[in-house]
């Protein structure tokens, strides 16, 4: 089938996970992406845990960078040589798009700001992704940030973990990922705008701007009560009941009713109907207001049978439900893995690791896992003299200067 980026080529300046993961987006959707890497590599091939040939325990690879490389060809260049900047050049002359996630006075220093680029091929995408972006105020324009800072400083860990408890990080680097996601959408745009006029665009992602982005009603909820929205565990702040509950054999399970019908339900399924129309619950706003009440009386009837009993009543009565899976239980789960969304990659030499696989699930031109993740400067050889057209001889010039690898 046809691939929906067939004919894109990215060139991936970026490390360890938001530009990489946004690279990896493009990447399923067919685009060709030639990842730059230093001469010792993205610095996530230093991230455990590893995996390894057991005949040649030597040979070794990050599960880390496995799981956002793939569909990438891998070249090893010396960007602090003029030889190697000089190959970035040509390269980025013939590309649809660029992606970087260095501090964001980095690619002006190397020569490769986006009025420099721009003049080199004014078609071009090219997409910055920075902690607090390239537009900023001067005290965050070298400001260095990782995932956490992003969280922190969004507001985001303000509401995340137990009532009453400290300030908890999401389990996942939710700010490299949506990052990651919104350069993806950001270029997909630029790339159409740029369809109909042939002009290319500057796109600055900014970690923390993402966050913001995607904190809900939590910003108009302090604009409307002047309230400080404060960490509610699992519950909703705004709908009752709508959280986990721990059940009869310390299984967990979650329960979101939604909406008043959804309620009347809920109670004749946990043979509570006496609170249906309870002055004090019978509606979603008196839920709400009354939860410190409510909610401890239905965490002792969760308590009462375990998870399979109780996902088996909330499943016949027709109420939303779900266990709270583990990953061991996500990874081995019939309908994920029927979707694809775990899939088994093959690692040329290593073995088979699983890894998520790709949601873009569409009837036309559906995303793909063709390749898996590359060695450093695996492709250096290659995309130099197929997409450049470099003779072997000045290929072997750049080897010797060491202003290329070649694995």
């Amino acid at each position: 089938m046809p691939n929906a980026l067939e004919g894109i080529t990215v060139i991936d300046l970026s490390h360890v996970l938001a530009g990489p993961f946004c690279t990896m987006i493009l990447a399923d959707l067919g685009a060709e992406v030639i990842k730059i890497e230093p001469p010792a590599g993205d610095d996530a091939r230093r991230f455990g845990p590893f995996l390894s040939d057991d005949q040649h325990p030597q040979n070794r690879e990050s599960a880390y960078f496995i799981s956002v490389n793939r569909n990438k060809k891998s070249v090893c260049l010396d960007l602090k040589s003029e030889s190697g900047r000089r190959v970035l050049e040509d390269l980025l002359v013939r590309a649809d798009v660029v992606v970087e996630n260095y501090r964001p006075t980095t690619m002006s220093k190397l020569g490769f700001s986006w009025q420099r680029i721009q003049q080199l091929n004014e078609r071009i995408v090219y997409c910055s992704i920075s902690g607090f972006g390239h537009d900023a105020l001067p005290e965050f324009a070298e400001k260095p940030a990782y995932d956490m800072v992003a969280q922190a400083y969004s507001g985001l860990m303000s509401i995340t973990g137990p009532i009453g408890g400290p300030p908890v990080r999401v389990g996942t680097s939710v700010g490299d990922i949506v990052a990651g996601h919104q350069a993806a959408i950001g270029i997909l745009a630029a790339l159409n705008y740029r369809h109909r006029s042939k002009k290319g665009q500057y796109i600055d992602i900014s970690m923390v701007d993402g966050l913001v982005y995607i904190l809900e009603n939590a910003v108009v909820r302090y604009s409307v009560d002047g309230e400080i929205p404060q960490p509610l565990g699992t519950a909703h702040p705004s709908i009752t009941p709508f959280q986990c509950f721990a059940t009869k054999d310390g299984g967990w399970i979650v329960v979101p009713v939604g909406n008043d019908l959804l309620w009347r339900k809920f109670c004749e399924a946990i043979g509570r109907t006496d609170l249906t129309d309870h002055q004090a619950y019978k509606s979603n706003e008196l839920r709400n207001e009354n939860r410190s009440v409510l909610i401890p009386i239905l965490e002792a009837e969760m308590r009462k049978k375990t998870r399979v009993q109780w996902l088996q009543l909330l499943e016949q009565a027709g109420l939303p439900n779900s266990p709270l899976n583990t990953i061991a239980e996500v990874v081995q789960d019939a309908n994920i893995r029927y979707r694809q969304m775990i899939v088994d990659l093959h690692q040329p030499n290593l073995g088979t690791i699983a890894v998520a696989g790709s949601p873009f699930r569409m009837s036309e031109t559906p995303a793909a896992i063709r390749s898996a993740a590359p060695r450093i400067g695996e492709h250096s050889r290659q995309v130099l003299r197929d997409f450049l057209g470099y003779p072997d001889r000045e290929i072997e010039r750049l080897l010797n200067e060491k202003a290329l690898r070649c694995d």
